[in-house]
């Protein structure tokens, strides 16, 4: 084992799954049919891959399929006779560099938090040494049941990751979250992870020359993402679709490219990046609060993803409000611009804002760029249904007072780099 860092390796020649040992293990759950797809992008960032199969999994993916992608033999069974002494669990507990569960099911992760062993998946977490990670996948109510949520907070604080889940339409035509990340967003995501955890350096010893500096070294990047919720009384509140998955994968990817990162988040089911400051708020005036005081204390640069609600109510209810009459009338007060409040600061870092729009994109960009004084401004068609909100991808184009640069439609992941080359690129110019 050798630790490599990506602040080692030339970011053309870095992939952190480059020859890891990959177990994965799929559960019983509808989306177990998306494991050949995520085989496939695992090898193809490198990583050798086994499978391990639950004992319900097989009704949704073949063990077939899944030997032919991954060129390995999958394993089913805790007692395999046909494995040296018949350990087999041990065997590839010891294989192992990496254990990633997808889909992870709500029965699976409630065995995993109480330390149950009864089939080979669930023996082979308590056996092995390597990091786990999990992708969630469950209807929408099982996800929000106090039972699941206690189970995650339990798995979260033995450092056990998960990824996801996403909110959308599910299988059983319910809507919310519980859907597993794309496969592609699994793949990336743990890539990302491995970045500062020992991987397997093959056969041989490497050594990497020092590269050249990150291109966002030395600089602290304050980033906003996800919704702001707005309470009406103790159970409702205003908010929007925003996943957090934009804001995040840039606050991913500034780590990699060597900045110092705060991640400001609203409520989403995601999980935050390893190695940035990450600070949790709910509503816009948290955010507010949480944003000013970063850029103050140390932001260099400031990017402002969040999908900040406009109004918040005026007079929130200290108890529910009662179904009454046919109609009702809610008083809605403007909440601060957080944007515009960090971009007037007497010493402002570089700002970037997000114009998410569904008409004339162009024209509410460049006037939100030149009325709140920023520096640049990243503009996306969220009439779009393939991308914006709650989407894998999305597509940018970006704005500054003198260029503008269109970023087509591709991998939220992806994108956020393209976009943070571009904001380095203008801050070294600054």
């Amino acid at each position: 084992m050798q630790r490599l860092f990506r602040s080692q390796v030339s970011e053309a020649e870095f992939m952190a799954l480059q020859n890891v040992n990959v177990l994965l293990g799929v559960t019983g759950g509808i989306a177990a049919y998306k494991a050949p797809d995520l085989v496939r992008k695992l090898t193809g960032l490198g990583a050798t891959v086994r499978v391990v199969l639950s004992p319900s999994s097989s009704a949704f993916v073949t063990p077939l399929s899944l030997q032919a992608v991954s060129g390995n033999i999958v394993h089913q069974h805790l007692l395999d006779p046909e494995a040296e002494a018949g350990m087999g669990h041990i065997e590839l507990a010891r294989w192992a560099d990496v254990l990633l569960i997808a889909p992870a099911t709500a029965h699976c992760i409630a065995k995993l938090a109480h330390g149950l062993a009864d089939d080979l998946l669930t023996t082979l977490v308590l056996a092995t040494n390597a990091p786990v990670f999990l992708a969630p996948a469950m209807n929408q109510q099982m996800w929000a049941a106090q039972a699941t949520q206690d189970n995650l907070n339990i798995l979260t604080q033995r450092n056990i990751t998960l990824f996801g889940p996403a909110s959308g339409e599910q299988a059983c035509g319910d809507i919310g979250y519980g859907r597993m990340l794309e496969t592609h967003e699994i793949a990336n995501m743990l890539d990302q992870a491995l970045v500062d955890m020992p991987v397997l350096a093959s056969t041989q010893s490497i050594e990497v020359a020092s590269s050249e500096p990150l291109p966002l070294s030395g600089q602290h990047i304050v980033i906003t993402a996800g919704p702001t919720r707005e309470a009406i009384d103790p159970v409702r509140y205003i908010s929007n679709h925003s996943s957090g998955k934009m804001g995040y994968s840039l606050a991913v990817q500034a780590l990699a490219l060597g900045a110092q990162v705060t991640l400001i988040s609203g409520p989403v089911a995601l999980p935050a990046p390893t190695g940035c400051k990450f600070i949790s708020v709910t509503s816009a005036l948290d955010m507010h609060t949480a944003a000013l005081h970063a850029v103050e204390n140390a932001g260099d640069i400031f990017i402002a993803c969040a999908a900040v609600a406009d109004y918040r109510v005026a007079n929130v209810m200290d108890h529910k409000l009662k179904k009454s009459a046919d109609e009702m009338t809610i008083s809605l007060v403007k909440n601060p611009d957080i944007l515009a409040d960090v971009a007037a600061l007497s010493s402002p870092p570089f700002t970037v804002g997000f114009a998410a729009e569904t008409h004339d994109v162009e024209h509410y960009a460049k006037d939100k760029l030149t009325r709140k004084k920023l520096n640049m401004i990243a503009a996306n068609d969220v009439s779009q249904s393939d991308i914006g909100f709650n989407q894998s991808d999305n597509a940018l184009t970006v704005f500054t007072a003198d260029a503008q640069i269109v970023l087509p439609k591709q991998d939220k992941l992806a994108l956020a780099k393209e976009l943070l080359k571009i904001v380095a690129q203008h801050v070294s110019n600054h």
